[in-house]
């Protein structure tokens, strides 16, 4: 059997899902027209009033994946500004999430599990990683997180999604 690379193990990861995302939106567009309801009504979403609504978790989502990929390249996250303000707003921003990721060559990726990975915070020192424990125990969890959330958050609205939606055909 042979190892799994760091490319392997990261990029085509974040892509699928980031792909069955973009279903679930599409999903919500639908199911709102056929309920006859504007789909602003998703990006306020939240399962408690204390946790972050719909659209940053989408937002979340694609800087865990973008940064992921970016870091264990040595490359500097793209910037997002953030700004997303309707349902196909977001679908882009996932979209070109998606691309950025797959845009990365398979080569860069690869031999990052020793390279030191540096993740700034808003109080305290920043997270320090190699490369191995960034994607395994960081990027990785942290963008199922928010991919989930944003799941859980859609069939909370009614949305009809399953278990084959989330895992993607």
């Amino acid at each position: 059997m042979n190892p799994i690379s760091m490319h392997d193990a990261s990029a085509p990861v974040f892509a699928k899902m980031l792909g069955n995302m973009l279903s679930w939106l599409e999903a919500a567009k639908a199911h709102a027209e056929a309920k006859k309801f504007a789909t602003d009504v998703y990006l306020t979403l939240r399962l408690a009033p204390d946790m972050l609504p719909f659209t940053k978790q989408i937002q979340i989502a694609s800087d865990a994946a973008k940064g992921c990929i970016a870091r264990l390249s040595g490359q500097e996250p793209p910037k997002f500004e953030d700004n997303e303000a309707t349902l196909d707003e977001l679908i882009e921003r996932i979209r070109k999430t998606r691309d950025y990721v797959l845009s990365v060559p398979a080569a860069a990726v690869n031999g990052s599990e020793g390279r030191e990975i540096t993740i700034p915070r808003r109080v305290g020192e920043p997270l320090k990683f190699d490369g191995s424990t960034y994607l395994r125990h960081f990027a990785l969890p942290n963008f199922y997180f928010h991919a989930t959330t944003t799941y859980a958050l859609l069939r909370h609205a009614g949305v009809p999604l399953g278990k084959t939606d989330y895992l993607g055909g």
